[in-house]
């Protein structure tokens, strides 16, 4: 996680387990992008891991380029796309579908905005107060801040909402308040922390794809 390259690397291997179980309760293809979160937190984990090392052992500072920009690629670049496609595709009601295209494009805008960002600014990591701290030489007026997280905000929590699909309610309640709390109590180290929190929502991916092939061909996606 965010606390040490101990922790980092076991919840790894946790979320691994998780992605493996999550990936063989799939029934069809459309499930499988969602189901591969667990797996995707797990990678996340295990490249902040590898930062934790690169950053605490001078004879592995080689690596901190690379695993600074790879975790920061998974946190912001691949999540805002990730999280609505991979819910579109679960959806049956059209109606709902046209809502998340909405908001799947608004995502994409913004990985395409931050992958720009990525590749003519600089970004630095350090530890800080037992947690790892990313600095982001990113523009940041503060209406361009407010933009962006509210563009982040939308693909990775609102479409949770937005879904017909059985239980993915809970899903998006679960990340809102875990993104309250880490901004409230640790906005120094948000990046990070998060995906603290992140990491259990995996369990909760587990649960809508085992409750979605247990609804009668699959076909009812009512929230309850």
């Amino acid at each position: 996680m965010c606390f040490s390259a101990e922790a980092s690397f076991s919840a790894s291997a946790v979320l691994g387990i998780v992605g493996i179980i999550t990936v063989k309760k799939v029934k069809e293809p459309s499930q499988l992008a969602f189901a591969c979160i667990p797996f995707l937190f797990g990678f996340q984990q295990l490249t902040e891991g590898v930062l934790w090392l690169s950053l605490t052992h001078k004879e592995l500072s080689v690596l901190q380029p690379f695993s600074t920009y790879l975790f920061l690629i998974i946190a912001q670049i691949i999540w805002p796309t990730w999280v609505p496609l991979s819910i579109l595709l679960l959806e049956k009601n059209e109606k709902h579908k046209k809502k998340l295209h909405f908001i799947l494009g608004i995502g994409v805008g913004l990985s395409i905005y931050l992958t720009y960002c990525y590749l003519f600014y600089d970004v630095r990591a350090k530890i800080s107060g037992h947690h790892i701290k990313y600095d982001l030489d990113f523009p940041h007026t503060k209406h361009l801040l407010w933009l962006a997280a509210l563009f982040y905000f939308i693909p990775t929590v609102i479409s949770a909402f937005v879904s017909s699909v059985k239980r993915m309610h809970f899903l998006g309640t679960t990340i809102l308040i875990s993104c309250v709390l880490t901004k409230l109590f640790t906005t120094m180290y948000f990046i990070s922390i998060w995906c603290f929190f992140a990491a259990i929502i995996s369990i909760l991916v587990l649960l809508i794809i085992t409750g979605l092939n247990k609804l009668p061909n699959n076909s009812v996606n009512a929230n309850v």
